[in-house]
Order: C-alpha cells, then structure tokens, then sequence
C-alpha cells in the first residue's frame, strides 16, 4: 500500500494507482474526458490536470501513478486556471447545438463545462471541417462534435480487436474516423456501438429509430407490437435516475402499454425457443461426430450476437460453418410474430409492425439483414435501443417511477429464468447446459441454484468441462463424454479464443461469444456510463430475475410445448429451419 496526500487528506491507496483512482477513492472528483477505466491512460485530454509538490509543471492525474509521500493538489488557483483553458480550447471547436443535440441531457462535455463554470469563450477561429456519416444501420457521425479524446478509438482496437475507427490526419485536422477518411460502412465495423457508449459527446451516435415508432404507433393500419430484450429490465431504471441494477419488468411493460402497442411481449420467449434449436443443432453436431464418424464443424460458436456474428463474416470467413445457424431471439420472435402471431388473430406478416428494444446498437443492422425477412417481408420492423426508449418514455410524459408493475402479454411473454439469464456473458451457455444436461441424463442439474459459477464474471474467458456420468437411451452415445466449453465477451477476448482453437491449443465443444464487455447487460445501446461495478449490478438484478422465476430452464417453458405442438412441430424441423434458421456470408476486412 502506498501512503500519498491529496488536498491535505491522507490517503492508502494499492501500488499502481493512478492518482486519478487515488483521488477518487478519497471521494475527491478530478473532471476527465479521455480515461476509460483499466482500458485508456493516454493522458490526451488534459483535463486531469493535477499540482504536485516538487513538480515543475501539472500533471496528468490520469496516468500519472501514486509514489510514496506524494503530495496532491487538485484544486489551486493554477489548476482551475489551466483546465478552464483546456476546456475553452476544446469548446472552441466544438459545434455546439447543445439546445438540440441528442446528448445535451447525458453530454459528460457539457457537465465537465458546467462543472468548471465557464459561461464565455475566449477563443474564437477555424473549426474543423464537419463530416456527417449516416452511411450504416446502427450508427451516426458527427465530426463536429469529436473531442479527440480517442476512447473510441481505444475500443475499437484494445477491446474489440476491430480497428475501425483511428486517428485520421495530423494537428488541428486530426479526427476520430474509418481509414482514409472513408465511411463507416465501407470498412469493417462490426456496428457494436461501444464506441457510441464512451464517446463523451454526440460525435457517435445510434441512429435514431423513434420517429419511425411514433410514426408506426400513430397509423391505424399497422398492429404495432414489442419485444424487451433480456438486458432492458435491469438497465431502463437507470435513464429516470433509478439506482443501477434496478429491475423494472413490470414498470416496462407498464409504460410499453401506455405508448400505445398493442402487444407487450418479450423477447425472452425465444431466448428459450433458442436454447432449444441451438441446442439440438449442438446435439446433432455431436452424435455425428461421435457415432456417425463425420466430418461437423466443431466446436459450435453461439450466434446470438450480431456483433460477433459480422466480426466472424469479416475476419474468420473459414469460421462460418461452425456458427450456430440458429437465428438471435430477436429475429426469431420477428419471425414468428409475423407468422404465428399474425396468424392467430387472422392477419397477414405486413398488417403487423414489430419494434424490438435492445441493448445494442448492432441488432439495427441485424434487422435490415436482407436474409431476416422470413415471415415474407422484413421480421422486425425497428429496433430501439435502452436509451431510445428511455426518451421514449421521457416524451410521452409518463412518471416512469411510479407505474404499476404489470405482466407481459401472452402468448408470446411467458419464459424461464433461463431466458433471462441471456443479457450476461456466459449466460446463453449457462442456459444450454441447464438443458441440454437434463435432456440427455435426465437427471437435475449438478450445481448449487442452477448456477455455473467458472463461466459467470467478467473475466475475459472462461471455461469448464464437464462430464456426463449417463445417458437416456437416444442419447447413449454421450455417456462418460467430457463436454468442454468456453465463454468469451469483449471481440479481442473472443480473437484470443478462436486463435487457441485454431491453433490446437485448447480444445471445446460449444463455445459463447458475446461481442460487448460483460455481455448484453454492457451493450452499445444501454444507458451510459457503464463500468465494472455498472455491469455488476445489472448481472445481479438479472440473476435475481432468473431466481425468482417458477420455471429456470428453457424446455420446461409451457410455451415451448405448446408452440411446437401447434405450430413449429420440432426442433430443427422443415418448419422450424425455415423460420428459425439462416446462413451467414464472408464479407472481407475492407467492409
């Protein structure tokens, strides 16, 4: 431990602290605009700025790390004098349409401003030039308002291993943006918004999907219905200033209904449906492997992640076999809403206008792909992330906080606390070991409240094998197997993985890939800022969600029998491959 002062307070802090954390564990707030907690300590922004005795000159708190004795001081005259400057040089060339900009209520540029009480400028002269992108699904750019504090770029590359975004130019013309200045969408991002989630400004954006929802809510021709993702109840509380972790299910639905959608469903119902076509299609990879002694791609990747999904189309073309062919739960509700559901009340797939609302920006691009339009035209209509709705509810003037608790509509609202345990990483393998264990042994699962604790967390990757002591007679063929399997969230994670796999030093079966740091519940499209101790309130309240479920495991959903009693017929069935099915196409490193 290392003994240092800060504003006269003795403060103990580990080795290695930086005197940012230092400070911040003292309660005492240093404004910073470029660190990213564990990821980003390039000391860029200058806002940090601290005096050290003995110094010379101010120090960048953020990468600067504690020595014992040190003696900090974050508030002098000196200070505030040169991180208003900072502030005034930044703001200079800054567009700043604050009264419209879509980040004016959670702007941390704004707030570091406020905080410093600058009311005028005192720079004036050149901007940048400003480039507007809108040539994606999922995102927007707005050169205007880049900062250069390069979090995204630092995302982009450190935690995501993609490298679309970098350091454009040189000096004043310096800009966040795709090699060469080009498009989004001609280079290979994968659409997964972390970089819209840490950019301090409105200079990365999701595209906006709520006027087309008002737009759909107000035509009396469309039967308008909604999907809630896994990860939203444990994360919506936070846009009404409710504590991180809040579980706010019902006040969800609660506040869906008086939007006006007809239907409140939920997209964990085929968060189980998946866990059972996946699992099959797992299931029938290994008995032809095994028994019939074929050639099957394995291990089988998880396919639930659109983000990931486009990562392996551009980066592991040779990958693509081994994806699970199980569409996300979100397409596949689209596809069954505009089928099964239409069906049930006697319309056609284009009376109904389905809106999803997701964690992640790249379920927009997943939506608009030309291969999800099963039900004979597009399945899922728009797609709204957490934040989307959050504004959503905001308009329409509803007090968020004090709604009823109310259920989801039926029949597509009922799931398993399996479901719900999607919106973590590791959560869709925990799902598919809860059921696939009970289908082939019949015998409960082994672990203490249905809880697989090696692949919860947020370590990069984790593992566990885990052997089968016996089999049902169908499944004979697995007794004694040791089935291995390995969880990985965060791309440049998930590349570390594949690259062990290829190159044989590790060896699996099933393998999960979640494409944003902790899972869903740390998506591009949640509410902001999400941390570590963020994550791990959200995955609290989700586990939470799935304890207090009656029914945990997602083959002894009712629905599910019903579903495919009456409609489906069978897991990977010609019904089912035709609905809940698709493939996937390399697309190249260069878009």
């Amino acid at each position: 431990m290392i003994k240092l002062t800060i504003d006269h307070t003795e403060v103990r802090v580990p080795e290695g602290t930086t005197v940012l954390n230092a400070a911040r564990q003292a309660g005492i707030r240093i404004p910073s605009l470029c660190y990213l907690e564990g990821v980003h300590v390039v000391g860029g922004c200058r806002v940090c700025l601290v005096e050290v005795e003995g110094a010379k000159a101010l120090q960048a708190s953020c990468s600067m790390p504690v020595s014992e004795g040190l003696r900090i001081r974050t508030s002098t005259p000196k200070v505030r004098a040169a991180r208003r400057t900072v502030m005034e040089l930044l703001l200079s060339d800054h567009e700043g349409d604050c009264q419209t900009c879509v980040r004016s209520h959670d702007c941390e540029f704004l707030e570091e401003a406020r905080d410093l009480d600058i009311r005028e400028l005192h720079f004036t002269g050149a901007k940048h030039h400003r480039i507007i992108d809108q040539s994606t699904p999922a995102l927007d750019r707005d050169s205007a308002k880049c900062i250069m504090c390069r979090r995204c770029i630092t995302v982009c590359s450190d935690i995501q291993a993609t490298g679309a975004l970098w350091a454009q130019d040189r000096g004043f013309e310096c800009v966040a943006a795709p090699a060469f200045g080009q498009m989004l969408d001609r280079v290979a991002c994968v659409q997964c918004g972390q970089c819209a989630a840490v950019c301090p400004t409105a200079a990365i954006t999701e595209k906006d999907h709520i006027e087309r929802v008002w737009a759909a809510l107000a035509d009396p021709t469309k039967h308008v219905i909604v999907q809630t993702a896994p990860a939203i109840r444990a994360g919506l509380g936070e846009c009404f200033g409710m504590p991180v972790g809040s579980l706010v299910t019902g006040k969800m639905a609660a506040a869906l209904r008086r939007l006006g959608f007809a239907g409140v469903f939920d997209t964990n119902f085929t968060a189980d449906l998946t866990i059972l076509e996946e699992g099959t299609e797992l299931l029938m990879r290994l008995k032809a492997a095994l028994v019939d002694q074929a050639p099957v791609a394995l291990p089988q990747y998880t396919s639930c992640c659109p983000g990931w999904i486009k990562f392996a189309e551009h980066y592991h073309e040779d990958l693509l076999p081994n994806l699970s062919t199980a569409k996300s739960p979100q397409q596949m509700f689209g596809a069954l809403a505009k089928t099964y559901y239409a069906e049930s009340l006697g319309m056609k797939a284009e009376d109904l206008y389905v809106v999803s609302v997701m964690p992640c920006t790249a379920k927009k691009f997943e939506a608009q792909r030309p291969e999800m339009n099963a039900s004979g035209c597009q399945d899922v209509d728009a797609v709204l992330t957490t934040r989307e709705l959050g504004r959503m509810i905001t308009q329409s003037g509803l007090d968020f906080a004090a709604l009823p608790d109310e259920p989801m509509d039926q029949p597509m609202g009922m799931s398993s606390g399996a479901a719900d345990i999607f919106a973590n990483t590791g959560g869709v393998m925990e799902a598919a070991l809860r059921t696939v264990w009970c289908l082939v042994t019949g015998q409960p699962f082994p672990f203490e409240k249905l809880h697989v604790a090696p692949i919860e967390g947020l370590e990069g990757v984790k593992e566990i094998a885990l052997t089968i002591p016996s089999a049902l007679p169908e499944w004979s063929f697995l007794a004694g197997q040791t089935l291995r399997v390995a969880v990985a969230h965060g791309l440049a994670n998930a590349e570390k993985l594949v690259e062990q796999v290829q190159s044989g030093q590790k060896a699996y079966h099933f393998i999960e890939v979640m494409a944003c740091p902790g899972g869903c519940i740390g998506g591009g499209g949640q509410p902001r800022f999400t941390t570590n101790d963020v994550r791990r309130e959200r995955m609290r309240a989700i586990f939470a969600e799935d304890e207090g479920k009656p029914v945990r495991m997602s083959h002894e959903n009712p629905a599910m029998a019903a579903l495919y009693r009456d409609f489906l017929g069978a897991p990977l069935g010609e019904k089912s491959h035709h609905l809940l099915h698709t493939h996937y196409q390399p697309r190249g490193v260069h878009h």
